[in-house]
């Protein structure tokens, strides 16, 4: 009876296995619970794209880039933002992931003749390989997102050269500007709910391509300065035709859902329960002093005045160290050459300030907890998940009208100076719900408009306030500010790129070699190579700049 049982369940096995065997094995493949790229519609693709790229911008302008061009500073954990200690692996993997995604997007609109949806991959095609070329230089661009396709030259592609790369950029721009020209009937398709910036509104994602253009073409203004010039003058010229970003309400923005600690405020006090997140970000006094001084009323929205004041009183006996009515009291001998900030209001920690920031300010408690009542946190509205000003900002009516404020300045066909760099200060008050405090503001000493690029960089360099990433930007382009590096910073000068990472060193070693080989050593990049983050890119070759 066990060998009949036994030769049974063999006969069953083996019918089982035939069965199988038959059918075609991609059918076996076929996750039933998935979607298949060769058949998935692009607007399940747009959301992840939108609001990982938003994503990717605050996690830079919010975090370390803030540290680099002085907005803010960390009391804990502290050397990357701080002192540029980055090392070899600042990683493009993330980015280039995204534009994997975005490029099934794009093939798809483009199999279904999805004409607004290719026009939406466009625009991110540009404005992720944007960012990889103002991060790191030369990077794979024209033979990139090819893996699939196999061979040496796929797995591991070439470099392109910067100037190529803007290029595309550019010429993408004009493409994508191009397919969303038409009313927004003219399109099929449209799913408000997965444009998570514009709610489908081809109107506005045609200002948004044109806008990055004008970054662009000013991006490249100091190595081709014709190019950017016929650029901007023609986008300046043609408004019809090539609408801009000229108002905050076409602000390119994503708000945070703030339903889970990944679609929250990264600083966010709620799903962070430790509220570290929050407490190690402070103030930086670069970004205090200038706005306290023109009286600035963006600054009371985006930091916390000090908890606990401090005061020098000289009237008082040896050894004294008191709180009185919430203020700190000192004597001067407690103070001695110690440096004190003892603004009754606000007080940023200076950049790379020491090895223990959080010792500033004769803080009682230094240390990795970052409780400092004497420096200025950042507003309470940043301890939040969700808010009506907790947003990404990807390209703002500010940031526009300072470009075309700094094109006319170098007498190009942009408009009046005076006229665009007011209505940029006005933007930024106005994306910030401010519009009142304008008027005001702009009469303040040191607003006024002046004519100097100095003036139109800083202000543009304000209006960044967690976008920080353009103002690293444009300080490597010219200079402005003129930030220094703190005292326990890496370098004594500010860092111009992100370091290759080891991966790409290693597996695409022959193509990031020569892409190494064309970056300008410096004196501040001579002790590793290079591969430094104080190594010239071509963008800022031969320009003397930032330093």
């Amino acid at each position: 009876m066990k060998n009949i049982l036994k030769k049974s369940t063999i006969c069953l096995v083996l019918f089982v296995a035939f069965l199988f065997s038959c059918k075609d094995l991609s059918q076996l493949n076929i996750n039933p619970n998935g979607v298949q790229p060769e058949t998935v519609n692009p607007n399940l693709i747009m959301p992840t794209v939108l609001t990982e790229t938003a994503k990717a911008y605050v996690n830079l302008g919010f975090q370390d880039i803030a540290g680099v061009v002085q907005h803010t500073q960390k009391d804990a954990w502290f050397s990357s933002h701080n002192d540029y200690d980055w090392g070899g692996d600042q990683s493009w993997t993330a980015y280039y992931d995204l534009l994997r995604n975005n490029d099934l997007l794009y093939q798809r609109a483009v199999t279904l003749n999805m004409e607004f949806q290719q026009g939406v991959a466009l625009v991110m095609k540009s404005m992720i390989f944007g960012l990889i070329t103002d991060l790191w230089g030369d990077a794979p661009y024209t033979s990139a997102l090819k893996g699939e396709l196999g061979g040496v030259d796929n797995i591991a592609p070439k470099y392109d050269g910067q100037d190529v790369i803007y290029a595309g950029i550019i010429a993408d721009l004009d493409k994508a500007s191009t397919l969303l020209s038409k009313p927004k009937a003219s399109y099929s398709s449209i799913v408000e709910s997965a444009d998570m910036y514009y709610a489908g509104d081809p109107t506005k994602w045609q200002k948004l391509a044109n806008s990055l253009k004008l970054r662009y073409y000013m991006r490249i203004s100091a190595k081709q300065p014709d190019v950017a010039k016929a650029g901007i003058e023609k986008i300046v010229a043609n408004p019809t035709q090539y609408p801009i970003i000229d108002d905050a309400s076409a602000d390119a923005t994503m708000a945070f859902a703030g339903n889970n600690s990944g679609d929250a405020w990264p600083s966010n006090a709620v799903f962070d329960v430790s509220g570290s997140n929050y407490r190690r970000i402070k103030m930086c006094s670069t970004l205090l002093k200038p706005m306290q001084a023109t009286s600035d009323p963006r600054l009371a929205l985006w930091a916390k005045k000090v908890e606990i004041p401090l005061a020098v009183d000289a009237t008082l006996p040896a050894g004294t160290d008191k709180i009185v009515n919430g203020v700190r009291y000192l004597s001067p001998d407690k103070v001695g050459t110690t440096q004190i900030d003892t603004d009754p209001n606000y007080v940023g920690l200076p950049p790379s300030v020491s090895q223990l920031p959080s010792g500033y300010n004769f803080n009682p408690t230094p240390g990795q907890t970052s409780v400092n009542p004497h420096v200025s946190y950042l507003n309470e509205i940043y301890m939040q998940a969700k808010g009506t000003l907790l947003k990404a900002r990807l390209v703002s009516a500010a940031e526009v009208r300072f470009i075309l404020a700094e094109a006319a300045q170098k007498g190009w066909a942009a408009g009046d100076a005076k006229t665009q760099y007011e209505a940029g200060v006005k933007a930024s008050l106005t994306a910030w719900g401010l519009a009142s405090s304008y008027t005001a503001f702009i009469a303040q000493k040191g607003v006024v408009y002046d004519g100097t690029l100095s003036q139109l960089i800083g202000q543009k360099w304000i209006a960044s306030w967690t976008s920080a990433t353009e103002a690293w930007f444009d300080y490597r382009r010219t200079g402005l500010p003129a930030l220094a590096a703190g005292y326990a910073a890496k370098r004594k000068a500010l860092p111009v790129r992100f370091y290759y990472m080891r991966d790409e060193l290693n597996l695409n070693k022959t193509n990031s070699a020569a892409a190494m080989d064309k970056l300008e050593i410096t004196a501040n990049s001579q002790s590793d190579g290079k591969n430094s983050a104080w190594s010239k890119p071509w963008l800022v070759q031969g320009t003397g700049k930032p330093w």
